[in-house]
């Protein structure tokens, strides 16, 4: 297909969704196509009015879906998702400047979560407990059910995945018969609106739905304090995360925050394949994960070998225009971003690290950038970099010392682990400052369904992933009846 051929050319002027109404404002916020500067889309600017109207309508509407009209809402959703794919990916790459491979991808992903969520949403998720197992113990049964919130769950979205992201917010909660109310970042807005749109359209009420748009700056702590709010679930940066613990008083959070991840390789381990988990999860998505690779731990026994064909490998990567099929790595969110990593390089550099790859900045456009013999604690790799950064650390032939410096940051979301010996992979797993370790893999790697989520400035040690958001979003009721055997 000539993606080209139908471009996003045209600016779209979208409305907020309250409670599936589109509602504009008199101020507007342009978004930019990173890579060229054009204007896709403008979107309204709320107020804090605007947010207390979306929570208000929310918590005056009771959901009483049937488990299995909740389960053909996410099915219907997930086949509406895969027939528009292309569509819904060219939105992506126009707001965001992902190339087209990587938005491709993301589309099929948040296929995953709603079929996933519908599945999992017919499922009874009730225990019970026998209590005639003590001296103290009664003939009687005790059993519990998951109820919704009583509240309406507040969703703060990011850039990164503009999809994917908001649908793990947002699935979850309609299994669980919950409203929501979702801010996506005004970076990305778009995806988000049709999003709701293919919800509506899928049969979703539209009262468990609104999107508003804006500036965190003028309406951001209505998302956090509105009386109405009984959850509020991020993901983003730290220094936000931290602010909106501070700020959200007496109600749950689930914070999704920061990642430094580390892809760990041993002596012996096979180097190519090591070699081509470290390229592509430091680039794939412009290196914008959280569970992207931000440092590449070596050690020194095998660690010039490597060096060599990661520079191979990153040499045959295509950065530029985002639109072209054969891009491999389109910009980063915008020319801020970027600048900002290549103060980072020429840091390490004046540090001691050597530049082996790295075409110039072009605006956001970021080429993948090779940079080895890396120390530690420099800011590039002591700081989460956002980017398509593939940072060599050179580590002593020391599992102790490896370990040490992979716990060395405040970051402890994931991990990726290139080795085959049994005595280092249970060191790393019960030594590891994180929440994932994956032997052979990534740091990113996962299904939609799994549990994953970070600890120390990665978050709070709550789960994301569709199984674990779906308890976050529920109380649980205990109760209890004579039973006889």
């Amino acid at each position: 297909m000539n993606v080209q051929s139908k471009p996003v050319a045209a600016i779209r002027h979208e409305a907020m969704r309250i409670a599936g109404k589109r509602v504009e404002t008199d101020e507007k916020i342009e978004v930019l196509n990173p890579y060229n500067g054009a204007v896709v889309g403008t979107i309204p600017a709320a107020r804090p009015e605007h947010v207390r109207e979306a929570f208000k309508k929310a918590a005056a509407y009771k959901p009483k879906l049937t488990r299995y009209e909740r389960q053909q809402i996410l099915l219907r959703t997930a086949d509406l998702l895969r027939d528009r794919k292309e569509d819904f990916a060219r939105i992506i790459t126009a707001e965001s400047g992902l190339c087209w491979k990587d938005s491709l991808y993301e589309a099929g992903r948040a296929y995953d979560v709603y079929s996933f969520a519908g599945q999992l949403c017919i499922k009874d998720d009730g225990e019970t407990y026998s209590c005639d197992i003590s001296p103290q113990g009664k003939a009687r049964k005790i059993f519990t059910l998951r109820q919704p919130l009583r509240g309406v769950i507040s969703a703060i979205t990011p850039f990164n995945h503009p999809l994917n992201m908001v649908s793990h917010k947002i699935a979850p909660a309609i299994a669980t018969n919950n409203r929501v109310v979702l801010k996506p970042t005004e970076l990305t807005p778009l995806t988000a609106l049709a999003l709701a749109d293919v919800l509506y359209e899928a049969g979703l009420p539209p009262e468990m739905l609104s999107v508003v748009t804006g500036n965190p700056s003028t309406m951001g702590d209505s998302m956090i304090t509105d009386p109405d709010c009984d959850l509020v679930t991020f993901t983003g940066s730290v220094k936000v995360g931290k602010y909106i613990a501070e700020k959200a008083g007496y109600r749950r959070i689930v914070l999704e925050l920061g990642g430094n991840d580390p892809l760990i390789v041993m002596e012996d381990a096979d180097l190519e394949k090591a070699a081509e988990l470290a390229v592509q999860g430091a680039t794939k998505n412009s290196g914008q994960r959280c569970t992207a690779v931000k440092r590449i731990l070596v050690v020194e026994k095998v660690a010039e070998e490597f060096s060599k064909i990661v520079l191979a490998k990153a040499k045959k990567l295509k950065a530029g225009d985002p639109m072209d099929p054969s891009t491999d790595i389109g910009t980063v969110i915008h020319e801020g971003a970027a600048k900002s990593f290549e103060r980072r390089v020429k840091d390490a550099v004046e540090k001691g690290a050597v530049l082996l790859h790295g075409e110039p900045r072009q605006g956001a456009l970021f080429p993948p950038t090779v940079v080895d013999h890396v120390p530690y604690d420099c800011e590039l790799v002591h700081e989460e970099t956002f980017g398509p950064v593939i940072p060599i650390i050179r580590c002593p032939n020391d599992i102790a010392e490896v370990i040490r410096i992979s716990n060395s940051t405040a970051y402890g979301l994931s991990s990726g682990v290139c080795t085959s010996k049994l005595e280092y992979i249970t060191r790393f797993i019960n030594e590891l400052d994180v929440g994932t370790v994956n032997v052979w893999e990534v740091p990113g790697y996962r299904i939609e369904m799994s549990p994953f989520g970070g600890i120390k400035d990665s978050g709070l040690g709550y789960k994301e992933g569709v199984v674990e958001a779906m308890k976050s979003f529920t109380n649980v009721k205990t109760y209890s009846l004579p039973w006889t055997t």
